[in-house]
C-alpha cells in the first residue's frame, strides 16, 4: 500500500483538520453550485411554512463534503445537529436512544448510512414516515408492541454506495442530491482558504494550481495534500510554497499531475500485464492487487473512472488508451478487437 495521501476516505489525522477547515455556510462552500441552490431553496421554503425540511440524502465519493454540507444545513435551519453512523447503530435500542433523545427540529446525520442493518432499517422506516417509534416487548405469543411519538426530526443520511440502500428506505427521502468531483477552480478556491487559515504562505498562481492538479477533484485530499507540502517548504525551503517547492513534495511523496499515487499506477499496470487490459472481474483484480474489493470499488474506481484511465464494462474493468499512454505502455493495436 501506498502513503494514503490520495485515499479520499477520512483518516486519523483528518479529523482535526476537517473540523478546523470545514466550512461553516454556503458562501463559504466551494463547489457544488447546484446542490448549494436546491438547498437554499428547500431550506427557504420549509423556514416560511415554518416547519423542518424533509429528509435528505447526499451520495457520492468520500471526501467531497457530505458531512460539511449536513453541517451548514443544521446552521441554516438554526438546529442542533447529532451525528451517529451506520456501524455504529448495531441494535434497535441503540437507535431508539438516539431518537427519543433528540428535539423538536434536531437534524440526524447518519454517515455510512448504507451500512444500517435490516433491522434498523424496519424501525427506521415509521420513524421517518409517521414519527413513531415502534418497541417490541417481550417474545413469542406475549410479545406486544408500544408506541412512541417522536418529536418531528429531520434525517440526512450520507453514502458512498447509493445502490446498497434498500429501496423501502431511499424512497423516504424527500430529496436525493449526488456530490460530484470538483473543478480545477473550486479545489484551487479551496486550497487557497485553508491555506489562509492555517497561515500558511503559498503563491497564489502556480503552487496553488500544481497541488490542484494533484487533489483528485477532492477536498479532503486537496487539505491533506497542502498540508504535506507546507511540511516540505518548512523543512527543505523557506516555508513559503512556490511552484518548485510543491513539485518537489509532491515527487517525493510519489504523487503525478494526476493525483496517482503507486497504488492506482500498480493497478493499472496489473489489469494491462496481468490481464492484457482486461477485462478482468472485481474479484480476479483483487485477488492480483492483494486490495479488499471494498477498496477498489470505493477508494481507486471512482476516480479512475472519472479522468478516464478505466472503463467498468459488463465483463469486467478494462484500461484505457489514456491508462496505456500514461503508464508509457503501447497500446495493442488489436486490443479495441478483443474488447
Amino acid at each position: 500500500m501506498s502513503s494514503n495521501l490520495s485515499n479520499p476516505e477520512q483518516l486519523n489525522e483528518d479529523r482535526y483538520l476537517d473540523s478546523t477547515l470545514r466550512p461553516r455556510s454556503f458562501d463559504e462552500y466551494m463547489g457544488q453550485q447546484k446542490i448549494k441552490e436546491n438547498l437554499k431553496i428547500l431550506i427557504e421554503a420549509a423556514k416560511k411554512r415554518n416547519e423542518g425540511i424533509e429528509h435528505v440524502l447526499l451520495h457520492g465519493s468520500s471526501g467531497l463534503g457530505k458531512t460539511s454540507l449536513a453541517h451548514i444545513i443544521a446552521k441554516e435551519m438554526n438546529a442542533n445537529i447529532k451525528i451517529t453512523s451506520g456501524p455504529a447503530i448495531e441494535k434497535v435500542g441503540d437507535l431508539a436512544s438516539i431518537l427519543t433523545n433528540l428535539q423538536p427540529g434536531d437534524i440526524l446525520f447518519c454517515d455510512e448510512c448504507h451500512r444500517l442493518n435490516k433491522t434498523i432499517e424496519e424501525t427506521l422506516y415509521p420513524a421517518m414516515e409517521d414519527f413513531i417509534l415502534d418497541i417490541i416487548i417481550g417474545k413469542g405469543p406475549s410479545a406486544r408492541t408500544l408506541q412512541l411519538e417522536l418529536p418531528r426530526f429531520t434525517f440526512i443520511g450520507a453514502t458512498t454506495r447509493t445502490g446498497l440502500i434498500s429501496s423501502p428506505l431511499r424512497s423516504r427521502f424527500g430529496a436525493t442530491y449526488c456530490l460530484d468531483f470538483y473543478n480545477q477552480e473550486d479545489i484551487e478556491k479551496i486550497i487557497a482558504r485553508s491555506a489562509e487559515i492555517l497561515k500558511i504562505s503559498i503563491d497564489q498562481n502556480e503552487a496553488l494550481k500544481t497541488i490542484a492538479q494533484s487533489a483528485r477533484r477532492t477536498p479532503r485530499v486537496a487539505n491533506r495534500l497542502l498540508k504535506r507540502v507546507r511540511d516540505y517548504s518548512q523543512v527543505r525551503a523557506d516555508g513559503v510554497i512556490s511552484q518548485q517547492t510543491a513539485q518537489e513534495a509532491l515527487k517525493m511523496l510519489e504523487i503525478d499531475q494526476y493525483g496517482l499515487e503507486p497504488s492506482d499506477r500498480r493497478l493499472l499496470k496489473i489489469i494491462i500485464e496481468k490481464f492484457s487490459g482486461g477485462p478482468v472481474g472485481l474479484q480476479a483484480l483483487a485477488a492480483a492487487t492483494l486490495e479488499e474489493t471494498e477498496t477498489i470499488a470505493d477508494v481507486y474506481e471512482p476516480y479512475l473512472l472519472q479522468m478516464g484511465f478505466l472503463d467498468r464494462t459488463p465483463r469486467g474493468r478494462t484500461a484505457t488508451k489514456l491508462a496505456y499512454a500514461h503508464l508509457g505502455i503501447p497500446y495493442p493495436e488489436n486490443q479495441d478487437k478483443l474488447l
